[in-house]
């Protein structure tokens, strides 16, 4: 129906009331917040949110929000949504619940709230809308895409609902603990990405709300129950934290599945190792390398610029127009991939100021990680691009620290920890060469042996090691080529192939270095005396075992110490067995595509129209003239057949790929091929004219003992290794103290 609707402030703003089913079974009822949806279309940027005189509901209840959380989301569909969503009515029902709480309570739910912006109203998920729309927070029929002849940016859509939709897609009220949850859910006209999304976010509403704490969510991370409340103790506990993050684990799925999977497994031991070992250690400096923005908080003044354009949020959104100005360099292009990285340099090193980064480990979230090789590579690229660039660029930096507001002996904690990271910094340059290297000298040496019988392959260890070292450099080639253009994707099988091979190369590799212990330890089994005289005798055996300690002994003992060993038992094999692949694939693609800044999504074609709110007047005032559903019969009818379309579970579909899609992928394979057959028939000829099997082995300085000297610079990484790892497990331990004593 044709109505005219009044302006507020200049602005189309719009109370509409929800469906009649929405108001049965609940708690609260009479309050204009629970019966009426409030709609505002916004035809500006969200900097001048609060200029054009925008407002939302809790400033006009005048509530204090101290949690202001924001749900980020792009395709997703209805079932990320909905575990996310879930979770976080959950964490509010949490905070009500903490009745001697001086913050929190009963009415703690008016202190929170949620918002949810979707990067573009044509990419939105329809079955998303369709969920929001059961919790009364969007109803169809109601956006317009101009108002008074200009384009809205973002629909925004408000109401405080009391019932969330479960991942049974059913209905749950106050009879499942459902408490009143404040919904501010953007959709935006059109896709700009993520940090456009968070600029809506932090420029446009939170100046509003002044909240004190802001979470940061993905749509697909599933926060614990009470996740949120240790975030935000955090934050209340100690007024120094700018910044906290919890633990981030993997989606093990039902009866932990997905383990099945060496990928997902191999990831479930990285995210739990960096969470013993890394996160801990860097707590205790007071510098979180990343805050990651699936699931992170900050406290919201930390975030706010020192002056116009300089401070934590200018240094954040620079990465938004970044690609698409043409002013920025490729450096700072591929810095800005990794912008949550940038935002916690510059919250530390912010002038004048002292704030201090937090890991929680109490606070936990569930998250989905790639489960196909072309999904994670990709992942992958932008990842190790936007941390090494960032990471130069903070250690770049680094006398920044010293115009802050830190104290002295954080300053001389957060230099350290800027050497410790510029040092790691060097071996992830060169972890191809060391890795190679690696490789190189162990087999070297066990298989070099004049003696049979101290040889893991008797008479014939010298071509066994020669054969491994071609197809090791065999394997990089390949690499090298699939990673100049071809997409994981459109190649999956030539990189699972070359996963296999690294897989064999680790498994032997494994296999040599067990055999060279054994062999050098076997005469003094049962001698402990001797054993240890021979660690002070022999070098190499020294260096292997410690080493192999610093390492793996290193992950045992922390991980008990932290109570957390599962994964010890059910993932370290993945990962040790992938670790190769991790190197040399992971490490040659991202640098291979350094070239490619892109965000994973492509900007889209305009949205189908909505139709005009069209501004007239009427008696003597000036009032937006537009359709939209306003007969009661009307609002329940659509409500209704939203319901019934919620209930119905669409089929799986199997993403295809689209014309285009598969013929740049066939012409890039195409290439490949044809320059690998290339390649590999010359040097299938090179390498069997110039094989050492073609000549007689003269090599008569190997050790017939298995304790062949090795190469200094082996000696020298292990014992780097060693090193590194243990100002990990110092940090780590450290952490433990602290959290027992402090909180």
């Amino acid at each position: 129906s044709v109505c005219h609707v009044p302006l507020t402030d200049g602005n189309l703003v719009m109370d509409c009331p929800v469906p009649q089913q929405l108001l049965q079974n609940v708690h609260f009822k009479g309050e204009r917040e629970f019966e009426f949806m409030r709609y505002t279309a916004a035809t500006c940027d969200p900097n001048d949110f609060c200029r054009e005189r925008y407002t939302l509901r809790p400033t006009i209840y005048k509530r204090q929000t101290e949690l202001f959380i924001v749900m980020t989301m792009y395709n997703e569909d209805d079932e990320l949504f909905i575990k996310t969503m879930g979770s976080v009515v959950k964490n509010i029902a949490h905070l009500c619940t903490r009745s001697k709480s001086k913050t929190w309570g009963k009415e703690g739910w008016k202190k929170v709230v949620v918002c949810v912006v979707a990067d573009g109203r044509k990419k939105c998920h329809p079955r998303v809308l369709k969920v929001l729309a059961a919790m009364g927070a969007y109803q169809e029929g109601i956006a317009k895409d101009t108002v008074a002849g200009k384009p809205v940016t973002a629909h925004i859509y408000e109401y405080t609902t009391q019932v969330c939709v479960d991942e049974e897609l059913k209905i749950r009220g106050a009879d499942r603990g459902i408490v009143p949850v404040q919904i501010l859910f953007c959709l935006k006209e059109e896709n700009k990405k993520k940090l456009n999304s968070h600029r809506w976010f932090f420029n446009a509403f939170a100046p509003q709300l002044n909240p004190n704490v802001c979470i940061l969510l993905d749509v697909g991370t599933k926060p614990s129950g009470n996740s949120i409340y240790h975030l935000w103790k955090a934050f209340d506990r100690d007024s120094s934290v700018g910044g906290a993050c919890g633990e981030i684990c993997a989606d093990l799925g039902p009866n932990c599945a997905n383990l099945l999977n060496p990928l997902i497994a191999s990831q479930n031991f990285e995210y739990k190792m960096s969470n013993i070992l890394d996160k801990p250690l860097e707590s205790v400096f007071g510098y979180i390398s990343v805050l990651p923005g699936a699931f992170s908080a900050y406290r919201y003044k930390a975030l706010l610029d020192s002056s116009k354009g300089v401070g934590p949020l200018s240094s954040y959104f620079k990465g938004e127009t970044l690609h698409t100005s043409g002013e920025a360099g490729i450096f700072e292009s591929n810095m800005y991939l990794a912008e949550d990285r940038i935002l916690c340099f510059e919250l530390v090193a912010k002038k004048n100021e002292a704030w201090l980064l937090k890991y929680v480990k109490s606070a936990k979230a569930a998250t989905d990680v790639p489960d196909n090789i072309g999904e994670f590579i990709s992942q992958r690229r932008r990842w190790l691009n936007g941390s090494f660039f960032a990471a130069f660029y903070s250690i770049a930096h680094f006398t920044r620290i010293l115009t802050s507001g830190q104290g002295f002996f954080r300053k001389i904690f957060l230099m350290f920890e800027f050497l410790y990271n510029a040092v790691n910094l060097v071996f992830n340059w060169f972890s191809l060469a060391n890795f190679y290297l690696t490789f190189y000298f162990l087999t070297k040496t066990a298989t070099s042996s004049s003696d049979p019988n101290f040889s893991p392959f008797g008479r014939w260890g010298t071509v066994t090691f020669e054969v491994m070292r071609e197809v090791y450099l065999a394997a990089i080639i390949i690499v090298f080529i699939c990673s100049l253009g071809n997409r994981p994707q459109g190649s999956r099988f030539i990189f699972i192939m070359v996963i296999l091979l690294f897989v064999i190369i680790m498994g032997f590799m494994l296999y040599l270095a067990g055999f060279t212990v054994y062999t050098v330890v076997s005469p003094y089994i049962g001698h402990p005396k001797e054993m240890i005289a021979l660690l002070k005798v022999s070098g190499p055996f020294r260096d292997t075992v410690i080493s192999l300690l610093s390492t793996y002994g290193l992950y045992i003992i922390s991980s008990l110490m932290h109570f957390e060993p599962w994964h010890m038992i059910t993932s370290f094999l993945a990962y040790l067995f992938l670790l190769p692949a991790y190197i040399n694939i992971l490490m040659v693609y991202a640098f291979c595509n350094t070239h490619d800044v892109s965000w994973g999504t492509k900007g889209d074609n305009k949205a189908p129209e909505l139709g005009g709110a069209h501004k007239v007047t009427k008696d003597g005032q000036e009032v937006i003239k537009l359709e939209k559903p306003s007969n009661r019969e009307d609002i329940d009818a659509i409500y209704q057949l939203n319901m019934q379309e919620l209930s119905i579970r669409p089929d799986v579909q199997k993403e295809k790929r689209d014309k285009k899609t598969k013929q740049e992928d066939y012409y890039k394979m195409f290439r490949t091929r044809l320059v690998l057959s290339w390649m590999f028939t010359n040097a299938a000829l090179i390498i069997v004219m110039t094989s050492p099997i073609n000549f007689r082995n003269d090599n008569s300085d190997s050790s017939t003992s298995g304790t062949t000297t090795f190469n200094p610079y082996l000696s020298f990484i292990f014992w780097s290794v060693a090193a590194l790892s243990a100002v990990r497990f110092v940090g780590s331990t450290l952490y433990l103290i602290l959290r027992a004593l402090f909180g």
